[in-house]
Parts: structure tokens; sequence; C-alpha cells
């Protein structure tokens, strides 16, 4: 329906603002009284007027003509986080500029603004938008309006710039380390790999930060201090963090908070240089590191289509080595550690 609406709308479109509404009026009250009183200074003022509205309507189609647009959306975005879209604003005429140009999207409500610009003339102009869920956007077109000159129309364009927008979910939630099948799995797995524990050699000292392990902690250090301070390892490289995000659940709130603890685990992985991947009901994104990665992860994830019927969980990995991410406790056993909405949290 949408669609058939959209292509019923003209490409341009007049409007009245109410100042045009009022001085419209104003202008039959006056011809009115033209024709029946035969006075030529009424005859004057409204030739005056109706010229007064034939400029502004020439004036306005000629602001939107030949402006050419091209919209830059970023990578990506974090869901509840301000959004900049960027547009090229180009005039092609050769000796008319345009004034007072606004830009609005479609499907959004984001608004950007050209205050001039130059025959043959290129700028660049900014709009935020704030999408509050993960997930893909659509972006099919914009509209290009102007009040120009007088303010007594609102002339509109459209554009059509078919994108998208993919938004990530948010990666600040706080969440626990990870410890699959706990400290003597873990170093199994490392022993049955042909590498070290997944600690690594001690490096330094420094202070803690949520989601550090307990274990870690340096008490003496600690009472010295009177605020916590943590042991820090050398990275181990034969140690992977698979992320399992179970999608067979309905799409409430619920799975939105595991989709958020997904990508929280995959933030910590990142941020501590530690390799991680994701397996979904739908997908399996090899192991990596680094900010590439992470962009795969988040990616995958605000794509994430949570459903009932959706197949079950295939790991690459033995099951006790990885993390399941799941909002229903009655999810597959047998995972090294599960996360659930209420107990990911430090």
């Amino acid at each position: 329906m949408l669609t058939v609406l959209s292509w019923l709308r003209p490409p341009r479109r007049l409007r009245f603002t109410r100042a045009g509404a009022l001085f419209t009026l104003g202008t039959f009250a006056v011809g009115l009284s033209a024709v029946n009183t035969g006075n030529n200074l009424l005859y004057l003022l409204l030739g005056a007027m109706l010229g007064f509205i034939a400029v502004s309507g020439w004036l306005s189609e000629q602001v939107l003509y030949r402006i050419a647009v091209r919209r830059r959306a970023p990578r990506g975005v974090t869901a509840g986080q301000p959004a900049r879209i960027t547009y090229d604003v180009v005039n092609h005429k050769r000796r008319i500029p345009s004034f007072a140009v606004e830009i609005k999207e479609h499907d959004l409500g984001a608004r950007a603004f050209v205050a001039a610009l130059e025959p043959g003339a290129a700028v660049t102009t900014r709009a935020e938008h704030s999408f509050p869920r993960r997930g893909v956007y659509a972006l099919t077109g914009i509209t290009l309006a102007t009040s120009f000159p007088f303010g007594f129309f609102r002339k509109e364009r459209d554009l059509a710039l078919p994108s998208e927008v993919i938004v990530w979910p948010a990666t600040d939630r706080r969440v626990r380390n990870p410890r699959p099948a706990g400290e003597l799995a873990s170093r199994q797995g490392a022993l049955l790999a042909g590498v070290r524990g997944h600690r690594g050699e001690y490096r330094s000292l420094r202070d803690y930060q949520p989601g550090d392990d307990p274990r870690d902690i340096h008490w003496r250090s600690t009472a010295r201090r009177g605020e916590p301070v943590i042991r820090e390892y050398e990275r181990d490289d034969g140690r992977t963090v698979w992320i399992c995000l179970d999608l067979r659940a309905p799409p409430d709130q619920a799975a939105e908070t595991a989709v958020e603890i997904a990508a929280a685990l995959a933030a910590r992985a990142y941020a501590h240089g530690e390799r991680f991947a994701l397996v979904t009901s739908d997908i399996v994104l090899e192991p990596g590191t680094g900010n590439p990665q992470l962009e795969r992860v988040l990616d995958a994830l605000a794509r994430a289509r949570y459903r009932e019927n959706a197949p079950r969980l295939v790991t690459p990995a033995p099951a006790e080595f990885c993390v399941l991410v799941t909002p229903a406790e009655s999810s597959q056993l047998g995972f090294g550690d599960r996360y659930f909405p209420r107990n990911a949290a430090a």
C-alpha cells in the first residue's frame, strides 16, 4: 500500500504556508473590492499582489531546479546513539543561486539545511537521527523543500536515493568475564590444542575494570591502595571466545537483551585483544581479532532474527568450550558457560 501511495505521489508539490494562505485570501479580497468599486488604486494593488504570488512560485521552482544530492550514510550506527548522515549538495545551474533548501529523509525525521548555494558550487551539510532499535533500516529517498523567497508557499521535490543503514546493538551492557566449562576445562582445552592456558604469562598490575575475573585480584596491592588491583596477563592466541546466540525464541525484550549481551561479549573480547567468533542459528562467523572482526559480528547481530522455529545451534567447537547467550533458560544444555538476561552482569 505504501509503495502504491509513493508511486502516486507527484514528484513536485506546492503547499500554502499560513502566511501564504492569508496573503492569497487578502488578494481575493482586494480583487473583489476593485471589481465592485472600480478604484484604480485597488487594481494597482491587486496587480502587485498577484505579481508577488507569481514571482514567489517561479523563484521557488528555480531554487530546486538542477540540484543534485549525494547521501553518505555511516558504515554502522549504534542503537540509541545519534547518527550523522552527510549530504553533498551541488547546484548545476549556471546563473541562478539556490537559497534556503531543506533536505528531509522520507523514512526518518532527519533534516539538513543549506542556507545558500551559488551557481556551480557544492556544499556539504549533515543531519542527525537516533535509531531506537538494532536492525537494517531502508532509506528510499529524500525531499528537497524551500519556502524562498517570501514564505508564501512551500515547494517540494522528491529524489530517489535508495540505501540502508545498519544499526548495531549497544555494546556497553555490563557482562561478567566468560568462563567456558570453568577454569579446569579451559586449561584442558588449551592442552588438547597444544597451546598454553588462556591466562598466558604474567605482565603487570592494573586497576580493576567492570567484568574482570575476581580471581585475578592482587589482594596485597588492593589492601595497600584501597582500590581493587588486577593481575594482567599476556594474551594467548590459542584461546577463542565462541559466542553462541540461540535465536529460537519470540522476538520480545528478553531476546533484544540477549543480543546486547552477545554484542558486549564481543566488544569485551576485542578490547582484551582476544580471538572471538559468533555462532547463531543462521550463520557461523569464523574466529578473528581486531576492529574488522568486531564490525562483522555487530553486522550479524543487527540482522539476527528471532523466531521460535529457528534451526538448532550447531557449534564448530565442542560445546563445553563455548558460551551460550539465550533469552530462554531452558535452552540447550552442555555449554561451558551460559548467559541469560538476568545473570549476565559481573
